[in-house]
This record gives structure tokens, sequence and C-alpha cells, in this order.
């Protein structure tokens, strides 16, 4: 019987004129919930083409600066046991306008100024905005 492991996720806090970009989440992990663009790393990928290529698939945007914030230890027991290590990153919006490319996924994308954050968020956002930290001023 193969061991059951966890997931590398990512999660992307990408800045625009002092905002950052949220979207509503679908689906059983987290819907209804506000997270940050992000997703699964894959087999061989870096960690800044995950990033990339997650928030162009997700949102249809370009970013720049990409850098690495911190990791998170997440467990989710919804009725699934699940457990994900998040890595949580910055990036500076370069081009586009964010598109809803996942509308099975997400409901919506919105820009959101930092510390007026919509309600409920996701588990991995609201336990990185309990750090203090902020991704603005990084």
């Amino acid at each position: 019987m193969e061991k059951e492991r966890p997931t590398v996720g990512t999660g992307i806090f990408i800045r625009k004129n002092g905002k950052i970009l949220m979207g509503k989440r679908k689906g059983t992990l987290g819907g209804g919930t506000w997270a940050l663009p992000g997703g699964h790393l894959e087999m061989g990928e870096t960690f800044e083409e995950c990033v990339t290529r997650e928030i162009f698939e997700e949102t249809g945007l370009e970013v720049q600066n990409i850098k690495f914030i911190t990791a998170q230890n997440n467990i989710f027991d919804d009725g699934i046991s699940r457990h994900f290590v998040t890595l949580l990153f910055s990036a500076d919006w370069k081009s586009g306008e964010p598109k809803n490319l996942e509308p099975d996924k997400c409901e919506r994308w919105e820009w959101f100024t930092w510390g007026d954050f919509p309600e409920p968020l996701f588990i991995p956002t609201k336990n990185f905005i309990e750090t203090g930290i902020n991704p603005l001023e990084i």
C-alpha cells in the first residue's frame, strides 16, 4: 500500500498599486472562501515556474520579481484528511487584467487593500495574515 504524502501547493501575493489579488474559491476544499492565486507544484518544476504558470493559467496575468516568503504546514480535516505544504510567494504585477480562466475552481478575482480582506478567508491565507507579515512591504 502506498503511503499518503503531503501535497506541495503555492499561494502568491500579486502586488499592484498597493493591493493584492484574491479569488473566491469553488469546490470541495475551501469552497466559498477567498484565497490567493496558486496551485500545485508539478514534477520537475521549479518554484518560480510553478508560480508563473499557475498565475497565468488562473488569471492570464504576467508577474515579475517573484520572491519566496515562507512555508506553511496546512492540514485540512473536512471529511477528507488532506495535508498541504504551502509555499507562499510575493510577485509584482507586470501585465494583463485578471480574467477568471478556471471558472470551475474560482468564482471571481478582485483586488484588495492590505488589511481590508473579504470573508471568509481560505485557511492558508488566513494563517499567513495572522503572522503579521505584510507582503506589500517585502
